[in-house]
């Protein structure tokens, strides 16, 4: 029988500090079950939650899963899961997450740009002037303006900022794919706030917050993957608990602002000290144009600009081609043709699941469509779909407690794959249930 691995401590966190050193030190290897739960707290002399707590610490930093009858197992590198899923020949891609290239307004040539040397201003000025206008009046006319690369580069960025490793982050449940990444990958501990059609529930946040988030990340409108939005009456709620908290770093995610349905509704408080806007333009102008426009606190604009230091700014060139789209004349129009038909398409589809008595979270807004599934039946609904020639994203992968459902992207959906599709997925569920 193999020796138990040497692991100390008599609090979660030394206990969760020795394991660290071990799989550091080539004792604990990838693939390796750790002791129970009930066995390491005879051993070490411990009540059994201390044991709980620490390996749940170490499995929100990424270093362990537990598997249900696997016991707790020492990771090795896992890929992160990003959007843009791939999908076999002769299946209609409703997994991917993209926009639809169609509706993308047309990239102009670089008439007017000059190179820029060291020393130049850090943001294009009419890039600067375009945020200003369009995001200061969502945060009172305060804030300072900092760009990075995207919106995932941001919210990274401004948690480091402020956060060391084991840090807890309240974030929704489910969430966005990247987010799971950045936690996963900087050693935060993600605490899950269960999402309803309205958004990140307060009760929840509340449980966060009281477990000692010291960060929150909420996305307002449009959330990815459920398409949820923030009612005016849980934006009110949330807002007046983070009131109760004004030290927390709040996060807001705002990716589809510029195609949304629903109104922006700020959760940050004014009593809150740590705080940011983000917005990005990758679902309305292009993945490619990898351009985060951050509003944020005095504070926090000085933290993100001295980690931005090294690299001096975000492109030029791609500021300049982000600031011409922005300011064309025709770019509003054209935006709100793309915001219609994404909104068609996704009510077609959300239509058809309801005629055909699909149940689906009914979140308002966005590119997906999120369909809870009963327990232990998302890999063969995923499996049958993909048989029949629809390829959609597991949920599991977009949730911190693995619940089940499929995502569905609805941004190239034609109307007449939607019947089909609908039909299809009632047939799986029938077939499955």
């Amino acid at each position: 029988m193999p020796e138990e691995p040497s692991i100390t401590g008599d609090t979660a966190a030394a206990i969760a500090d020795s394991v660290r050193a071990l799989i550091a030190q080539g004792e604990l290897r990838p693939g390796e079950v750790l002791p129970s739960v009930r066995g390491l707290a005879a051993r070490q002399g411990v009540n059994r939650n201390t044991i709980a707590a620490a390996y749940a610490a170490l499995s929100a930093a990424g270093v362990v899963e537990t598997r249900r009858r696997g016991g707790t197992v020492v990771r090795g590198i896992v890929p992160v899961p990003s959007e843009g899923a791939s999908a076999p020949k002769n299946t209609v891609n409703l997994a991917d997450g993209n926009p639809d290239p169609a509706l993308l307004p047309p990239l102009p040539d670089l008439q007017g740009y000059e190179t820029v040397l060291y020393g130049a201003p850090g943001i294009d000025e009419s890039l600067n002037h375009w945020a200003r206008r369009h995001m200061l009046p969502d945060t009172g006319d305060s804030g300072t303006l900092v760009l990075t690369h995207g919106a995932v580069d941001a919210v990274e960025r401004l948690l480091s900022a402020h956060l060391t490793r084991g840090d807890a982050v309240a974030v929704e449940d489910p969430c966005f794919l990247s987010s799971i990444g950045t936690f996963r990958l900087n050693g935060y501990r993600a605490l899950p706030v269960p999402m309803d059609e309205h958004g990140m529930s307060t009760e929840g946040l509340r449980a966060a917050l009281e477990a000692g988030a010291r960060a929150v990340v909420c996305t307002p409108r449009a959330h990815n993957p459920t398409g949820a939005s923030l009612t005016g009456q849980r934006a009110r709620e949330l807002r007046a608990l983070l009131a109760e908290h004004p030290h927390v770093l709040v996060i807001e995610d705002d990716h589809f602002s510029a195609l949304a349905r629903t109104p922006y509704r700020r959760i940050t408080p004014p009593e809150s000290t740590r705080w940011a806007l983000v917005r990005s333009v990758s679902k309305f102008l292009g993945p490619d144009l990898r351009l985060g426009l951050t509003v944020c606190d005095a504070d926090t604009a000085a933290r993100l600009q001295a980690r931005l230091a090294a690299a001096t700014w975000v492109s030029h060139l791609l500021q300049h081609l982000v600031a011409r789209v922005l300011t064309d004349p025709a770019t509003p129009e054209r935006l709100e043709h793309a915001a219609q038909v994404y909104s068609r398409r996704r009510r077609m589809l959300t239509d058809a699941l309801d005629a055909h008595g699909v149940p689906w979270l009914a979140g308002p807004d966005g590119l997906n469509v999120w369909l809870p599934l009963a327990e232990d039946a998302e890999a063969a609904v995923v499996e049958e779909l993909a048989e029949h020639g629809w390829a959609v994203r597991p949920g599991s992968l977009f949730t911190l407690t693995q619940r089940p459902a499929i995502r569905v992207t609805t941004a190239t959906l034609a109307p007449e794959h939607t019947e089909a599709f609908a039909v299809r997925l009632s047939a799986t569920l029938a077939s499955i249930n």
